[in-house]
């Protein structure tokens, strides 16, 4: 019988070296394959984030490498907390959120709640509502780019077919009042999808004798729906809120696509605003500052809510 790879492997081994390994425990050995995966991760997300705070204190400016950076403090902090119009951003940022997550959630339950119901042509419906989600965001903000124009745009027909409104009176990216709203209908429609999938599998969680025992109580429809469905589902809605309101909070190359910021700064967002401190001003240091206020924003209030999050799958 031929020698294995592994047995030529094990007698070339040092007897020194073969003794030593031998005598490893599960843990020390699980540790020598985890320890580089580890060392990469510090490397990629650990590293960066201390050096960012580094440059937060300086007036570093990445495109004059030649100058030496000025430690400044917290000058640059104090100029963000101070500065009207990043509280400007903030507000548009706010806005954005509150109206993606809650339509989300509220549209996303729904049609989980529809699916859940077994019919017939439920897996083909399923399919197609969860098309938008597997589109890239830059073919998505492009699509509905084409989709808002006054002139050749099915949108302005369809809302002009329904209101009796001229479809060219009005323009969805071009009006200061409509274009926050035109970002938020692009983003529901493409994520309402991802929060019907997490509602879904909450749904389908729930044990049939539940229902059954509740049924015979003679509680009724509604009744099983809020004392039993939503308290049960409420733990998978509470965690499609954290990763919609996480990936929001950064949202970037949609917004870009459609409005770019606009018209003005209407929809600039806070991660549109720090790339265009960081790579349109060159402001490094004062970027870094803004990233680490972003970053503990998101932290803090992502680290209150996995607590309220837990404390929900508790009871």
């Amino acid at each position: 019988m031929s020698e294995s790879a592994i047995d030529r492997l094990a007698r070339a081994t040092p007897s020194g070296v073969s003794r030593r390994i031998s005598g490893l425990s599960d843990r020390a050995i699980a540790w020598i394959f985890v320890t580089p995966t580890i060392l990469l991760l510090l490397a990629v997300n650990i590293f960066p984030l201390i050096w960012t705070i580094r440059l937060s204190f300086t007036n570093f400016r990445v495109n004059r490498p030649g100058e030496a950076p000025e430690f400044v403090g917290l000058r640059n902090y104090t100029r963000i907390l101070t500065d009207g119009d990043i509280w400007l951003t903030m507000q548009a940022t706010a806005h954005f959120l509150f109206w993606t997550i809650a339509l989300q959630v509220l549209i996303g339950f729904t049609l989980a709640y529809l699916i859940n119901k077994k019919f017939r042509g439920n897996d083909l419906w399923t399919t197609i509502i969860v098309l938008p989600m597997m589109l890239s965001p830059a073919v998505v903000g492009n699509f509905w780019t084409f989709l808002y124009q006054p002139q050749i745009g099915l949108f302005n027909y369809v809302v002009g077919f329904f209101s009796g409104v001229d479809p060219s009176s009005f323009s969805m990216i071009g009006d200061v009042s409509l274009a926050p709203w035109a970002i938020v209908i692009v983003d529901t429609w493409m994520w309402t999808p991802f929060v019907m999938l997490i509602c879904l599998a909450g749904l389908r969680s729930i044990p049939d004798s539940i229902y059954e025992a509740a049924e015979c109580d003679r509680a009724s429809k509604w009744r099983q729906f809020w004392t039993i469905t939503i308290p049960l589902v409420l733990p998978f809605l509470m965690l499609a809120i954290l990763f919609r309101g996480i990936e929001n909070f950064k949202m970037f190359d949609l917004v870009v696509q459609l409005t770019g910021g606009g018209p003005g700064s209407v929809t600039e967002l806070t991660s549109i605003n720090l790339k265009r401190e960081a790579f349109e001003k060159w402001r490094t240091g004062y970027a870094s500052a803004y990233a680490v206020i972003l970053f503990v924003t998101v932290f803090g209030l992502a680290s209150i809510y996995v607590k309220a999050l837990n404390k929900v799958k508790e009871r």
